[in-house]
């Protein structure tokens, strides 16, 4: 008796596995969230070497200070758009790297329908953000950039999170209660940029990993 319910209880488990793997994506690896903040922290460095400034020093708006830099032979607009897209080339490749390592590990195809509507669903408010920071960009609100980048992922976020791990829904409201409240701070834009790319993804990834990875 103990024998036939064991093995209806591992059917029932294989099904419920089965179930979950066709309806959401689970092969998002810690390990990329970690790396990404990593990279985020360090193009938060950069900036900070730029501007010759140091995090919730001077009270003076960072934004205000950028317009008047210009270092390492680069003026403002190369530097952060370097920058920038550093940060994002290193964010996006460690992702593909770790999530495609998980996947493989496991046996799972990392590209299906189910992936395509993840990221389909992650990049609609990404794209509608970066047009919205651009409009800031070039009607001079620059130091709105920050917050409303923070709360455009969040929303990312959250709208993708119904195709994946429900920890991803958390780490979205989290990116948009910090970009609401860096709304209202605007000299600290820079320091909730860092916390929320860096802190928060490095803090995000190393629990998945633990929970999902390590304990696997």
């Amino acid at each position: 008796m103990t024998q036939k319910y064991n093995d209806h209880l591992e059917t029932l488990n294989q099904i419920r596995t089965l179930m979950e793997r066709s309806s959401r994506f689970i092969s998002l690896s810690g390990l990329s969230g970690v790396a990404a903040g990593v990279a985020a922290l360090l193009g938060a460095g950069a900036v900070y070497l730029y501007l010759g400034t140091g995090p919730f020093g001077q009270r003076r708006l960072y934004y205000q200070q950028v317009l008047e830099s210009e270092k390492w032979g680069l003026d403002y607009v190369t530097f952060f758009l370097l920058d920038g897209g550093i940060v994002l080339a290193l964010a996006i490749t460690s992702g593909i790297f770790f999530t495609t390592r998980k996947a493989r590990s496991k046996g799972q195809h990392i590209w299906d329908a189910l992936t395509k509507r993840l990221l389909a669903n992650l990049a609609i408010p990404l794209f509608a953000g970066g047009l919205f920071c651009l409009a800031l960009f070039y009607h001079g609100h620059i130091g709105l950039i920050a917050p409303s980048t923070l709360l455009f992922y969040g929303l990312a976020l959250v709208n993708a999170s119904k195709y994946t791990l429900d920890d991803v829904r958390y780490l979205g409201l989290a990116e948009m209660a910090l970009g609401l409240v860096s709304l209202f701070l605007l000299g600290y834009g820079l320091e909730f940029w860092a916390i929320g790319f860096g802190l928060l993804h490095i803090l995000y990834g190393t629990l998945m990993y633990f929970k999902y990875e390590r304990a696997a």
